[in-house]
């Protein structure tokens, strides 16, 4: 069985406290079977950081990309379309929409987010895409920039079935983090219930965000399985099967060889 945590933020993880160092956390993944990790850039210096911190690794892949809440007044669309030709970025993001925590700056928002989409048809890569209070015109630039074209995932899904239909229709990935095993997120289940094995990832978005049974620790690579088996319960299949999907859809999503996957 192999899983794969197809978002998270390697290098953000507590290294002082609870890692020893970046192998250590990879370890701990292995050993509950999670086998490779997708390490997810926020801002552009973040990401040469993160690549220059984790190095080239067969388990590890990453993306570039400048999150909506860090644009700062902006930043060079050239430089990201640069960094994000290496081989070893197989997504642009995360982009998208932030309005919860800032609506001061939403034509800079779209536009990054636009520009996001763009540099991956360009690509030929996926978008990971992140929304919060901002549905709409997070479907709406989907699909006026013809998303679909280079496809990707809503991350963290924390939607309602609606919006879940509408990134189905275009041909959009859903990912589900621990937030899925929280108490009061039934609606969020309902969703995980709704959307098809084949079109389902699994995620950690570490260190934030742990699952039941590890709620007020840092998240990590490893919890993903948790989220797997939780998954798995809901969706009425075995853990394997879960892995299975989850992993099968994760490498056709971006694009990566089966045969790099340990």
């Amino acid at each position: 069985m192999l899983l794969v945590d197809s978002h998270c933020h390697l290098d953000s993880l507590d290294f002082e406290n609870v890692h020893h160092s970046v192998d250590d956390a990879l370890l701990k993944a292995k050993m509950q079977d999670v086998g490779f990790v997708l390490a997810v850039a926020t801002t552009l210096p973040g990401y040469q950081a993160m690549v220059q911190q984790i190095g080239q690794r067969k388990d590890v892949a990453f993306s570039c990309g400048v999150h909506p809440l860090n644009l700062d007044g902006g930043y060079d669309y050239a430089e990201l379309h640069t960094l994000a030709t290496a081989a070893q970025v197989v997504a642009l993001g995360e982009t998208g929409l932030d309005y919860f925590y800032q609506q001061d700056n939403i034509p800079l928002q779209q536009e990054s987010f636009r520009q996001h989409i763009r540099i991956a048809r360009q690509l030929g890569k996926p978008v990971i895409v992140h929304t919060r209070d901002a549905r709409e015109d997070t479907l709406a630039i989907l699909r006026e920039e013809n998303a679909q074209a280079c496809g990707g995932v809503l991350h963290c899904f924390t939607e309602d079935l609606p919006t879940a239909q509408a990134l189905l229709d275009l041909g959009f990935y859903i990912s589900f983090s621990g937030i899925v095993t929280f108490r009061n997120a039934e609606s969020l289940r309902e969703v995980a219930r709704y959307v098809p094995l084949d079109r389902m990832l699994i995620e950690t978005d570490s260190p934030y965000l742990a699952p039941v049974p590890h709620r007020g620790k840092e998240n990590q690579p490893a919890y993903v399985r948790d989220i797997a088996e939780y998954l798995a319960v809901l969706k009425g299949v075995s853990l394997d099967q879960l892995a299975e999907a989850t992993t099968a859809n994760f490498l056709r999503l971006f694009h990566i060889e089966p045969g790099t996957l340990a």
